[in-house]
């Protein structure tokens, strides 16, 4: 039998909780495989316990996903300090509430980024999205809300994803993709612009968070009285 993510996750359930059985298909599947073993108590009572073989299933997903949180992190990072570099102001985990139709969503872009400007006009604002495993991008594609939040908040939005994990046409085409190689960030497909303005609540969760390090500075406020250096 093929263990899929279901089964790993009832198998994590399981240990965390006191084994009281569902009594469906998917434990029927465990117990057959040996992941999970009845345990009937003097009271009459009967619990699911994870076996020694599901617990190497269970090491063997944290390993797994482990692996995949540092890929995406490292990828996360490989972004935001091209965006830096290109001259904008980047943030990592931002969170920005957007308003999608008659609803107020939470957005957690992967990396936010605006040009380092002082004219609102110029500020470019841009949402990056970083996939590095298949399920996730899918899992991510189904959920159109969360994608309309970000169109709310940016001008361009782009998917980042993994080399061989996707086609760039199994992306919605109101987003870019950019395919990340081992050395190399390819634009597969530029992401449409669209001019736009920061809604106030963007503006207060900037104000608030801290950019990722190496944003360039100017010295544009150095007439308020700061000392400039030599």
């Amino acid at each position: 039998m093929a263990l899929t993510i279901v089964h790993r996750r009832r198998l994590r359930a399981i240990w965390r909780s006191a084994g009281w059985p569902c009594q469906d298909m998917v434990e029927v599947e465990l117990l057959a495989e040996g992941w999970l073993e009845r345990v009937r108590h003097d009271t009459g009572h009967e619990t699911l316990r994870v076996t020694d073989t599901g617990v190497a299933v269970l090491a063997e997903t944290l390993q797994r996903n482990r692996a995949a949180r540092d890929a995406h992190e490292e990828l996360v990072e490989r972004v935001a300090r091209d965006m830096t570099r290109a001259g904008r102001i980047a943030w990592r985990g931002l969170g920005l509430r957007a308003k999608v139709g008659d609803d107020w969503v939470m957005a957690m872009p992967d990396v936010f980024s605006i040009r380092n400007t002082t004219v609102e006009d110029y500020l470019e604002p841009v949402v990056h999205e970083i996939k590095v495993r298949r399920a996730d991008l899918l899992s991510d594609l189904k959920r159109e809300a969360k994608r309309s939040a970000y169109l709310q908040l940016c001008g361009e939005c782009w998917y980042v994803i993994r080399e061989g994990i996707a086609r760039p046409e199994e992306i919605p085409p109101e987003c870019g993709v950019i395919v990340a190689g081992d050395n190399v960030l390819d634009v597969a497909r530029p992401a449409p612009r669209r001019a736009m303005k920061l809604p106030f609540q963007a503006w207060m969760a900037l104000a608030k968070a801290t950019p990722v390090e190496g944003a360039i500075h100017d010295d544009s406020q150095s007439w308020l009285g700061a000392p400039s250096v030599e």
